[in-house]
């Protein structure tokens, strides 16, 4: 970290709301786009990010160590994220309840090459998180571990599980 944004994020600490702001500028970018491809939903992703941003600015006090503020942002962002997807989920299971005919939404047409996006929507939550914070945020294996509070050895063992998962959906969009 370098020195300037250790000192923004020490301003920011103690309530400079114009240093918290240089944070939001620097940091939603990677925070929009890690929450996009966690939610595969644009107006989603948006959403998380603001109460990302709105939950690390009450809660910026708590943070032990400045150094970890990324992982600490992106942690938030993450169990944002989950929290989306659950309620998703019972959502469609309610709705799905309430059809009289349920049809499977998650089936592709077979015909329909898959982009990759869509691979990467049809991962497990735990598959796509640790794709997207390793393979397009360039987090280390270390950092992830601290963000999602698993052993470095998990980490490794599902990025190798979700990067063959991804090559499975890949492959079946290209029989199609």
């Amino acid at each position: 970290m370098d020195e300037e944004l250790h000192l923004t994020i020490q301003h920011a600490k103690l309530g400079d709301k114009e240093a918290y702001e240089q944070l939001v500028t620097q940091f939603k970018a990677p925070v929009y786009r890690f929450a996009l491809g966690m939610l595969n939903d644009r107006m989603d992703a948006e959403d998380v990010a603001q109460e990302a941003f709105v939950k690390a600015y009450f809660a910026l006090s708590n943070l032990e160590s400045e150094y970890a503020f990324s992982s600490w942002l992106f942690r938030i962002v993450s169990n944002l994220c989950k929290n989306r997807l659950s309620k998703r989920a019972r959502e469609r299971e309610f709705q799905e309840e309430a059809d009289e005919t349920i049809i499977d939404r998650d089936t592709p047409d077979p015909f329909v090459k898959v982009s990759m996006e869509q691979s990467l929507a049809r991962l497990s939550v735990d598959h796509r998180e640790v794709i997207l914070l390793h393979d397009v945020q360039g987090y280390r294996y270390e950092e992830i571990a601290s963000m999602l509070h698993i052993p470095m050895g998990t980490v490794k063992s599902r990025l190798f599980a979700a990067r063959m998962a991804l090559r499975d959906e890949l492959r079946k969009g290209d029989h199609g």
